[in-house]
């Protein structure tokens, strides 16, 4: 298959992706906190319970997903093992994304307790097939090429296109919701309503099923000597293949306080545009600024990896969101002097991610290498679990943060106290600071897994291989 079809039907795929991840991680706790439940006698907390809910059901969650990693590296069929979950999962993570973007039948407004079970029924489905979705997606990088620069290449334009997806999403999030609340519930000006979030999330669930039938048909897994050496894996080799591969811990670890900090910053700017600058409107311009940034910081990332190896981006990357974060703080109201600080935070992120993506998926043959056999699902598992442990933990501390600082339902900066205020920048700021820069002192003191040494390991895999086959055949003969 043509590998410029490929690389352009895995970006695709990855575009759809992110911008379903960013509407769920970012926008639905932004829906339940200022519109979902206004007007509800009960509504701190509603807020508070589906807060815990989010939180709990993925925190019990992610302990399947090196489980369904394992299901997907034993799936054998003729489309190959990742194609079915990515259609599968596809679709119906789609349907139940556009599903908890509703009042459920009217239940939040009439039926406390009944809205909550179906409504934590419904998250739990949705979270379980956007796994195998997000694991199948991910986890066919280390199975489009054994090589590490066709591997980067397929990774950068993935991250192309999941930048586009989810940067897009802060650029159309709210003249969709204001166009769709406008006509269907009548409204003027940049009112927001129910139906407003609920077409705005069905256009996200549309472009993310057809991202992942993309992904699906264009793309091609490929057969070689070392993919071919692979067991079936077993439920008890799941968690060993993870927790036996030292590198793959020490990134999970340093990846998951960086993911954490960099989503509680990113889930709570659309409040301080709205409930501290009081432009909400102006928060489209974020999305501009980071579209255009993550495009340059993808295509850099070649160049960058060439010049100063994955250590130098992920750890220089990060020395720059502080510099970003610091403008923050000096900021205050200035939308110009808050999108500079935006800027700086949010361009080395691409090239931070891709580095941990790069490093995880070289650790496929890195845990082969050391252990004897090839988990590419259940170790490519380990990112979107991050993610979604992440995710998770920054959806409850986001909520958390609106409530504390009177940031709900239809509040005015004028409404915030001096004491929300400081709450509020302790959240969106100082935790996150603290958080990637442990996530840069882990990385830099325990990734030993650099670009030569795992060309070393893919060298020294392929002749013991061979060896192994020829002494097979001569016993054979």
């Amino acid at each position: 298959m043509n590998l410029f079809k490929q690389y352009a039907s895995y970006a695709f795929g990855a575009f759809g992706h992110d911008a379903f991840y960013a509407t769920l991680s970012t926008y639905f706790p932004i829906f339940v906190t200022s519109v979902l439940f206004t007007g509800h006698a009960n509504s701190a907390q509603m807020i508070g319970a589906v807060s815990a809910m989010l939180v709990v059901i993925r925190l019990v969650e992610i302990a399947f997903d090196p489980m369904i990693g394992g299901v997907v590296d034993n799936t054998r069929t003729r489309w190959g093992k990742f194609k079915p979950w990515l259609l599968g999962g596809g679709l119906v993570s789609s349907i139940t994304l556009m599903i908890i973007f509703t009042s459920i039948g009217g239940l939040a407004d009439h039926n406390d307790m009944l809205y909550l079970i179906i409504f934590g029924i419904v998250f739990v489905i949705l979270d379980i097939f956007y796994s195998f979705k997000d694991i199948s997606l991910w986890s066919m990088l280390p199975a489009l090429s054994v090589d590490s620069k066709t591997r980067t290449k397929f990774g950068t334009v993935a991250r192309f296109g999941s930048t586009l997806g989810a940067q897009g999403v802060i650029i159309v999030v709210m003249p969709l919701v204001y166009f769709f609340s406008q006509k269907f519930s009548g409204t003027t000006g940049q009112t927001q309503t129910r139906a407003g979030w609920l077409g705005f999330a069905a256009v996200i669930a549309i472009v993310s099923f057809l991202g992942a039938l993309t992904a699906a048909f264009g793309t091609k897994e490929q057969k070689n000597l070392i993919r071919e050496n692979t067991e079936k894996t077993r439920l008890r080799d799941v968690f060993k293949a993870i927790g036996e591969n030292d590198q793959l811990m020490w990134l999970a670890l340093s990846y998951f306080l960086f993911a954490f900090g960099y989503v509680i910053t990113n889930s709570l700017l659309l409040y301080y545009f709205r409930y501290v600058i009081g432009k909400p409107a102006a928060y489209s311009m974020v999305g501009v600024i980071t579209a255009i940034l993550g495009i340059i910081s993808v295509v850099l990332f070649p160049f960058m990896v060439s010049l100063i190896k994955r250590r130098g981006v992920y750890v220089g990357g990060i020395a720059l969101m502080v510099v970003g974060y610091l403008i923050f703080l000096l900021a205050g109201t200035n939308v110009t002097m808050v999108l500079v600080g935006v800027a700086f935070y949010f361009f080395p992120y691409p090239m931070i991610f891709l580095a941990a993506l790069m490093t995880i998926t070289d650790s496929v043959e890195y845990g082969q290498w050391k252990n004897g056999t090839r988990n590419e699902s259940v170790t490519l598992a380990v990112r979107p679990l991050i993610d979604k442990l992440a995710g998770a933990f920054a959806n409850g501390v986001v909520m958390l943060a609106a409530l504390q600082s009177g940031m709900t339902g239809n509040a005015k900066p004028s409404d915030i106290s001096a004491s929300g205020l400081l709450q509020f920048k302790m959240f969106i700021f100082y935790i996150p600071i603290i958080l990637i820069i442990l996530a840069a002192i882990v990385y830099f003191g325990k990734i030993k897994l650099s670009e030569k040494r795992h060309a070393e390991i893919v060298e020294d895999l392929e002749k013991k291989l061979e060896a192994e086959k020829a002494a097979g055949q001569k016993i054979g003969d």
